[in-house]
């Protein structure tokens, strides 16, 4: 869950939304995982912001549900490189998952693959792209849905598939999903005994009673209990990718292709402009020599973290959405960062030489937003 989410739900009147959050995952009927605060693509920015972007999720985190102590990890949009490897590991993270197009052998049901690093081992799931997206895009009813997990079992050994998507796809994206799919998959796996009673705490799968010839052969787990019923397979490097990713997106080797795709000309302006400000900011931290510059370091800093979400990337991609206003708020982020960490930087006893290196990084920014704008404004802009 992204600390973003979670802050913007008590800000807003919602803190009983978080209190049931909490009990589901008292009651182990929910497990929370980590990932970055501001919901960035983790593979396209630097380590350092990696990091700080894990780090700074969980520390929201643990300020609003308690004993936030995830032990997996959901990387936004599963875009996975093996660059976030360490930094996830780093953090306490024992499992992460990732598109099924990450997979890079044959496709594990009663396994549980691993990556490695420096002797460590993180354990990867993948999920399972069609039966996701078959919910995601309502293309599948829970009856169907049931039958189709049901019948991974038949041979009579347990395997396991895994589904992930966006919360919003339940109410939002598809209005009564919740109801019409999601309520109804619940219902079904209930211990006929507990039929139209509050839904329940279910048991460890390795606790359950498994019987592959009726539906009650299907049950939930968390993620994190798959670690302790199934066995470590294979050390694998899976494959840079997102859920949005093709098998031909990784050929061409353009793995991220709604958030910087090789052919996208605003995506390539965007994060020029992008880099330019890692860059100032980078420097107004480490100048600032005096409480103003220091201040207006720690606001540049703030607005950093923001303006690395990845949405003004998404609605420019110009595939599945294209949205001029929402492209135009992440650049007015980056702004916010440019102004405050050049205003840090004039104000320090830094060397003029340094001041006026700067101020040309300024200018580049300034031109790049111009361009930015103009593709924008154009009728047909090519993405």
């Amino acid at each position: 869950m992204c600390g973003v989410l979670t802050e913007m739900l008590s800000e807003h009147g919602h803190g009983d939304i978080i209190e049931m959050l909490k009990e589901l995952a008292k009651n182990g009927q929910i497990e929370f995982t980590g990932s970055g605060k501001y919901h960035p693509i983790l593979p396209l920015i630097p380590k350092g912001e990696v990091e700080r972007q894990i780090m700074e999720n969980a520390r929201t985190n643990r300020q609003f549900l308690d004993s936030f102590i995830p032990k997996g990890f959901f990387p936004p949009e599963l875009c996975y490189s093996y660059d976030i490897v360490e930094p996830v590991l780093r953090a306490g993270h024992r499992w992460i998952i990732l598109s099924g197009v990450a997979c890079p052998v044959n496709w594990p049901v009663d396994r549980i693959d691993e990556i490695e690093f420096e002797g460590e081992s993180l354990a990867v799931l993948f999920r399972d792209d069609i039966l996701s997206n078959k919910i995601s895009f309502r293309s599948i009813t829970s009856n169907e849905f049931l039958e189709h997990v049901r019948q991974l079992g038949v041979g009579g050994e347990n395997s396991y598939v895994i589904t992930a998507m966006d919360a919003e796809t339940f109410g939002h994206h598809i209005k009564n999903w919740e109801i019409e799919f999601l309520a109804k998959v619940y219902e079904q796996l209930q211990p006929a005994e507990q039929i139209g009673k509050p839904f329940q705490p279910r048991m460890a799968l390795a606790k359950q009673t498994c019987n592959p010839s009726g539906i009650q052969g299907v049950q939930m787990v968390c993620l994190s209990e798959l670690l302790d019923i199934f066995p470590r397979g294979a050390v694998i490097q899976p494959k840079a990718s997102s859920w949005s990713t093709s098998k031909e997106d990784i050929e061409s080797s353009d793995f991220y292709p709604l958030w910087r795709s090789k052919s996208n000309e605003i995506h390539k302006l965007q994060w020029k402009h992008l880099e330019i400000c890692l860059d100032m900011v980078r420097k107004a931290s480490a100048w600032a020599d005096n409480e103003e510059s220091r201040n207006l370091a720690s606001t540049a800093r703030y607005f950093m973290d923001l303006a690395l979400h990845s949405d003004q990337f998404w609605w420019a991609n110009g595939k599945s959405r294209w949205d001029i206003n929402l492209v135009h708020k992440g650049l007015l982020f980056q702004k916010e960062v440019i102004l405050n960490a050049y205003k840090a930087i004039n104000i320090t006893g830094i060397d003029s030489f340094q001041k006026n290196e700067c101020y040309y990084r300024l200018a580049a920014a300034r031109e790049l937003e111009r361009r930015i704008v103009d593709k924008l404004l154009e009728e047909n802009p090519k993405h």
